[in-house]
């Protein structure tokens, strides 16, 4: 899941302990709380891809306290992160985080399915080839009926629609041309490959899109 990365993205600063804190995740825990209770299931095992510095996986366990949330993250720093949150909140249904790179082929097979998937802010950070990969990998890693639901920022029918966007995805772009904004029409089309029997795209606040995937 490595890329190249300019200054702007993924920015995360020490806090106490081992805790880091991205000011993008303080932003839009909220929304995705609520995108959750509108559309995820309230009981069942939840996987959340690239957990980052623990701060979401939090707030879900208290917003879905009958689903089990299973945080995975791959860098050292953000692992010990999640797991101080964790040990701060000290919260029944939330696990202590695992090691999982989700754009390797095959992850799906290391554990049982889930009911529930949840990815934010990741897919502008790695390459189309990888995007493919977990995307298949994810809808192959829930049960029948289970949800996947994605949140960033997307290009709409191929275009940026705002000027931060364009500027964050050309600075993407120039760290590293294999990463940068991946497409709405391009999204909804790859989950429907790898098996989603439905796709929602919703509109967020700041520009951002959800996804919202079912399992068929």
């Amino acid at each position: 899941m490595t890329a190249r990365l300019p200054k702007t993205a993924s920015v995360a600063t020490a806090a106490e302990g081992a805790k880091l804190h991205a000011p993008s995740a303080a932003r839009n825990t909220d929304f995705l709380c609520d995108l959750l209770k509108e559309h995820a299931p309230s009981s069942g095992q939840a996987l959340e891809i690239a957990s980052g510095t623990g701060q979401h996986i939090v707030a879900f366990a208290k917003t879905l306290p009958g689903v089990t949330w299973q945080p995975t993250e791959v860098e050292e720093a953000r692992r010990a992160s999640i797991d101080a949150y964790r040990a701060e909140a000290n919260l029944p249904n939330l696990r202590p985080d695992r090691l999982l790179d989700a754009t390797r082929p095959d992850w799906h097979r290391a554990g049982p399915p889930v009911d529930l998937i949840v990815l934010v802010n990741l897919l502008h950070l790695i390459s189309g080839t990888a995007t493919q990969t977990l995307l298949h990998e994810a809808l192959a890693a829930l049960r029948v009926g289970g949800r996947f639901i994605l949140y960033g920022p997307f290009k709409r029918a191929g275009a940026l629609t705002s000027p931060g966007d364009i500027r964050f995805d050309a600075d993407l772009r120039a760290a590293d041309p294999t990463i940068g904004y991946k497409d709405d029409l391009d999204i909804v089309r790859r989950l429907t490959t790898a098996g989603a029997a439905s796709v929602q795209r919703i509109d967020m606040p700041a520009n951002n899109l959800a996804f919202v995937a079912t399992k068929g």
